[in-house]
């Protein structure tokens, strides 16, 4: 649970209502507090609904299903521009309160939440005019059983599934809630919106956007609170056809027996421990500026970043040694102060989560070349320091399990086929990452690679490329027009020529 529940007034910030069939609804069960994890203040008190309010957001989705799924695609994609302008009008403000409950640094905060998710609302809105119909060749049918000879047409079309929960997580908690509300609205599904409990007054704004915008009552629902019974509401009631879920793999395989229990449809963005093999021929000033992505961008509450670093022998000094110095330039403090770079992780729970991982590692026989314990002078907070574990094996803890902070582990190999080897031999398969200054080496490798997406040279993202994961890392694939394709149902049409 994130905070201490409350049933007067709010102390501090804003107090939310839920979002229920157009209508902006007291909660049940009172509200509950939201912590800034940098100062450790309250941001606002988010809502604690009851089962039966999110079973009363999915009924409401489901009468509106019927109208919205039957919208022309132009109106659909005027309500999402619409929803992007309101959100760059207001970026400052949003972004102001995304860094405040999520720890996110100011320009992270305004450049890679608020800005994205604006921009994901006007990349759907151009989603929604796209074809959902695609001719397949005819074929000729002898006469049989099925009927006389004849020549038959057939349609592909693609069908919006119905209504679908979104449960999003706090790392980002603008991109990632944008990245399934537009592409399902686009598709003509209706949802109910269940946002991490650490940071849902984001999504807070973002319906008010929404319904600025002229979505229709019931077409958007959001429903908050601070345990797993809201999630659960919004997992197993019947009125929901699909589930879209990003968070843990643990969590995700629960969601997903119940999803197998109703036979619906799943969109899963699961943990990731993302392999970066560095071969000797590679640019090790390239290497350490990605690898070092998992100490910089959201002190490493990333599920893509880098944090198995695989080294080839020859370099693995070197580059051991670039890390630390890379790491140890890097400003923490205050996300909101300007020119830092690691700000809090989310809460005191992870936090010492986080350090736990860290003394496991050192128990397992990990070097601590930097980091390993708290920043010095910040007294209030949430933080932990850029660590790099060197001398590490990959059966140890801390390479195969997902630590979700700003910790990398680096496990030196000899061979190509070593290091291939050991990239597999993980229960995560979501991204991971090749530098070699052999770029024909690199692509070789990444074609072997068990991981649903492969960095060259790079952490980069190609943001129409279809992102998910192998293994436990997911199901399903999103991003560009695969989002579209996942927030909808195929249907065969055949006709006699």
């Amino acid at each position: 649970m994130n905070g201490h529940r409350m049933n007067g007034e709010k102390r501090n910030g804003e107090k939310r209502r839920l979002f229920i069939g157009g209508r902006w609804t007291e909660p049940d069960h009172g509200h509950y507090e939201v912590i800034d994890p940098a100062t450790e203040e309250v941001v606002g008190l988010a809502p604690e609904a009851s089962r039966e309010q999110v079973h009363a957001a999915a009924a409401a989705a489901r009468e509106a299903f019927t109208t919205w799924s039957r919208t022309r695609p132009e109106e659909r994609a005027a309500i999402l521009d619409r929803a992007a302008d309101l959100i760059r009008r207001d970026l400052v403000a949003c972004a102001d309160l995304a860094r405040a409950e999520s720890g996110a640094t100011t320009a992270t905060a305004r450049g890679m939440q608020v800005a994205v998710g604006a921009a994901r609302f006007r990349r759907y809105a151009r989603g929604a005019l796209e074809p959902v119909e695609e001719p397949i060749a005819p074929q000729i049918n002898e006469a049989g059983p099925m009927g006389r000879a004849g020549v038959f047409g057939a349609l592909a079309v693609r069908r919006p599934v119905g209504v679908v929960t979104c449960i999003t997580s706090y790392n980002n908690p603008w991109a990632n809630p944008a990245g399934k509300i537009a592409p399902a609205l686009a598709m003509g599904n209706t949802v109910v919106v269940k946002p991490a409990p650490q940071d849902p007054l984001s999504v807070h704004r973002m319906a008010e956007a929404l319904q600025e915008a002229g979505v229709p009552a019931g077409v958007v629902n959001v429903v908050t609170g601070s345990g797993p019974e809201v999630g659960e509401a919004a997992v197993d009631c019947e009125d929901v056809d699909m589930v879209s879920f990003t968070g843990s793999t643990a969590v995700g395989q629960r969601i997903g027996e119940v999803c197998g229990r109703g036979m619906k449809r799943q969109l899963m963005e699961l943990g990731g421990k993302g392999a970066a093999i560095v071969l000797d021929d590679a640019d090790l000033d390239s290497a350490v500026a990605g690898i070092g992505t998992t100490f910089s961008f959201y002190s490493g509450q990333i599920c893509t970043a880098p944090t198995r670093v695989l080294v080839q022998r020859g370099v693995h000094d070197a580059l051991v040694g670039k890390l630390a110095g890379y790491a140890n330039h890097l400003k923490v403090g205050d996300p909101a102060a300007r020119g830092t770079v690691v700000g809090p992780v989310i809460s005191a729970a992870h936090r010492d989560r986080v350090e736990a991982y860290v003394e496991l590692g050192r128990k397992e026989g990990a070097r601590v070349v930097t980091g390993g314990a708290r920043p010095a002078g910040l007294d209030r907070g949430f933080y932990v320091a850029p660590t790099l574990l060197a001398d590490c094996t990959n059966d140890m803890r801390v390479a195969r399990e997902e630590i979700f902070g700003p910790v990398v582990v680096v496990v030196p190999f000899d061979d190509e086929e070593e290091g291939i080897a050991l990239a597999n031999d993980s229960d995560y398969g979501l991204i991971d990452y090749v530098w070699s200054g052999d770029v024909a080496r690199a692509f070789r490798i990444a074609r072997r690679l068990c991981a649903g997406g492969v960095g060259v040279n790079t952490v980069g993202r190609n943001m129409e490329a279809p992102f998910g994961g192998f293994k436990k890392s997911g199901v399903g694939r999103d991003v560009g027009s695969y989002a579209l394709h996942a927030y909808g149902e195929l249907q065969s049409i055949v006709w006699p020529g």
